[in-house]
């Protein structure tokens, strides 16, 4: 569906909440998988950028807990810590908390493969975008910051 076919729907008449939810649900899913696809390519896979992303923004963390946040069960971890090892993208060590676990933290290589990343999806998006009218710029900017801002609650 596109933009005017939704405006137009409007007029006619409100959308449901299930309806729109479906619409977001395909539109935000069809989105990330592009975007996955545009930056991965062959420095780092999505599962790897995933856990990059983790480390940057939350500190050092255990297996376990990378684990738990990515929805993977402890072998799939540590085969993607394993290979972010090898690529010197991540360091382990012994937690402080409890010597027996291993609490991996992202290194400057990381960093910077993070950030490289990041800047192709945020190159593609911005390509896609500027091809859009102003109004379904401002649009597109109205609905993220919605979109944001339903998310934190």
């Amino acid at each position: 569906m596109t933009i005017n076919e939704t405006t137009d729907r409007e007029t006619i008449g409100s959308i449901s909440p299930h309806t729109l939810a479906m619409e977001l649900r395909t539109a935000v899913m069809r989105t990330s998988r592009r975007l996955r696809v545009e930056a991965t390519g062959e420095v780092i896979t999505p599962g790897q950028y995933t856990v990059l992303a983790q480390l940057h923004g939350g500190g050092p963390r255990t297996l376990r807990e990378l684990a738990e946040s990515e929805h993977v069960q402890a072998p799939s971890m540590t085969r993607i810590v394993n290979a972010l090892t090898e690529q010197g993208f991540v360091s382990r060590s012994a937690s402080p908390e409890d010597g027996r676990q291993v609490q991996v933290t992202i290194t400057p290589a990381g960093a910077a493969v993070l950030e490289q990343a990041r800047s192709q999806r945020t190159a593609w998006l911005a390509h896609r975008v500027a091809g859009l009218s102003a109004e379904d710029r401002r649009t597109l900017s109205r609905a993220a910051h919605i979109m944001q801002d339903m998310s934190a609650k």
